[in-house]
């Protein structure tokens, strides 16, 4: 008999879903000191569980229960096993585990599988599309969302006589698995998920937790999903558990029986997280989205949380003292996504068209567009940018756009050794479009004769030539400063005054 191809696997972090029951008479009954020490102990364990104090990685958050399952769920994620034992022991040296009663567990790991990627597991292992890489890496090392909502819930893929997911051909699997993903696309944005292995580790072979604001998303979502044959025919589920998450701060209004507020009302900081796209099956059944979308304001690949961000707030600063508009610090409350692509422009333009029109459901999607470059240069890139007010649903769309045709890079993701603007976006007086279009070419002129000048070009949206932006790479950020120290670069400012209708909208620096 045949012995079928079995997915190739890489694994990420531990998680384990800790579901824990209150003792509710002996909370009541409980002196006030004890119930105090218990209160503060608890915080102080899940604040510190939150902040990741016990580990160099990881996420941890807590959430109140609905139904009678449980009354707790602390969620945490571990770079290793012996993370989340400490953490299991730790909890129950606090006065606050005398009150509770373990009434659930799930433990499982972060995977992906060569049902996404066979290029990842080939022996060299190396991925140039950093919208996959970055996918991948938040598949392996995903961070909490913080959407108020959470449905968490085992499954298995069937092994029956009629029904034999284990007995298909590994590309019937991957195809079965490709169109149950495309079902997630539509619900880009609302709901996110995080999906683990746990074949020998617990009782089903996946742990599926979805996250959402409106509870009604993941129930539309995963009714539409039962008719796919990937769930209809082979698919089989444990019992679902859901909750509402609270800051560790509000744990005393959760103990007290009063409304728990989302928002934390006092105390320790909560960390939050962006989603990583949604749905499920198999470790790679949720290929519905991937990678970040990053370039809100100042923010680097990895947000505002670095000396680069400080560099970059003093290079806006020191332009506004040039009389130059550098943006906002995070773009005027809007997140933006930029990829490059050596596709055709017609073919791009077109899948652009069909990811938009889902886009466009979503009230957080402010506009997707493609941009030409105006260069008869035969290396010319076409740019595809999209703008979020979200930050977390730029991430998702992110993942998205990043399957588009020949994606050769991600604005934010250019090598170590450059500093470069993502993207100055201008609208232009369509009058004096062919002026602002000439003086763009006499600067071009100017700066390729610049030290430390590597590469601008100038992007105009095919629906609509007066909408255009410039990206611009340089050797150092000293390099660029000296342009925009120039005269050169003052009187193009002056001559913009004129011909542009409004101020440029951003200035991304990567």
């Amino acid at each position: 008999m045949e012995r079928r191809q079995p997915p190739q696997t890489d694994e990420g972090w531990y998680v384990l879903h800790d579901f824990r029951s209150i003792d509710w008479d002996a909370w009541r009954n409980a002196p006030e000191h004890r119930r105090s020490r218990a209160l503060e102990e608890g915080i102080d364990y899940l604040s510190a569980a939150s902040d990741v104090a016990d580990a160099e990685e990881g996420d941890s958050a807590v959430f109140s229960v609905l139904g009678h399952k449980a009354d707790l769920l602390i969620l945490h994620l571990r770079p290793t096993l012996a993370d989340l034992d400490t953490l299991e022991r730790r909890f129950e040296q606090t006065a606050l585990a005398e009150f509770t009663e373990r009434a659930d567990s799930y433990l499982s790991v972060t995977e992906v599988s060569g049902y996404m990627s066979q290029e990842y597991f080939e022996e060299d292992g190396e991925i140039e599309d950093t919208g996959t890489k970055r996918y991948i890496e938040s598949r392996l090392q995903p961070t909490i969302p913080d959407s108020e909502f959470v449905s968490f819930y085992p499954m298995d893929k069937r092994r029956g006589p009629e029904h034999n997911w284990y007995d298909l051909p590994f590309d019937e699997r991957a195809d079965h698995l490709s169109s149950h993903g495309d079902i997630g696309r539509d619900y880009a944005g609302h709901v996110t998920q995080i999906i683990s292995g746990s074949v020998g580790l617990d009782d089903f072979e996946w742990g599926v937790t979805l996250f959402a604001d409106d509870p009604t998303d993941v129930k539309e979502l995963l009714t539409e999903m039962r008719f796919d044959p990937s769930s209809s025919a082979f698919a089989e589920f444990g019992r679902f558990l859901s909750a509402r998450r609270f800051p560790p701060a509000n744990l005393e209004a959760f103990l007290a029986g009063e409304e728990v507020p989302q928002e934390q009302e006092s105390g320790h900081d909560h960390h939050h997280a962006g989603g990583h796209g949604h749905g499920h099956g198999d470790s790679d059944g949720a290929h519905h989205g991937h990678g970040h979308g990053h370039g809100h304001g100042s923010d680097g690949p990895h947000g505002d949380t670095s000396d680069e961000s400080e560099d970059d707030e003093s290079v806006r600063s020191e332009l506004e003292e040039l009389g130059v508009y550098a943006g906002q610090p995070h773009g005027e409350d809007v997140h933006a996504v930029v990829l490059y692509s050596a596709a055709d422009a017609d073919e791009l333009f077109e899948e652009v068209e069909g990811l938009r029109t889902n886009f466009d459901h979503y009230d957080t999607h402010v506009k997707t567009a493609v941009y030409e470059s105006q260069s008869d240069d035969s290396d010319a890139e076409t740019a595809v940018v999209s703008l979020w007010e979200t930050d977390r649903a730029a991430n998702t769309a992110a993942g998205f756009l990043a399957d588009l045709p020949d994606i050769v890079r991600q604005a934010g993701d250019d090598e170590d050794d450059s500093w470069g603007t993502m993207g100055m976006f201008y609208t232009v007086k369509p009058e004096h479009r062919g002026d602002f279009v000439g003086v763009f070419d006499d600067a071009a002129e100017i700066l390729a004769e610049m030290d430390g000048h590597r590469k601008t070009d100038l992007l105009a949206n095919r629906e609509d030539e007066n909408d255009m932006f410039i990206a611009s790479r340089w050797d150092s950020r000293e390099d660029a400063m000296q342009f925009f120290r120039s005269e050169e670069f003052s009187e193009a400012v002056e001559f913009g005054r004129d011909v542009l209708a409004d101020r440029p909208r951003h200035v991304f620096l990567a």
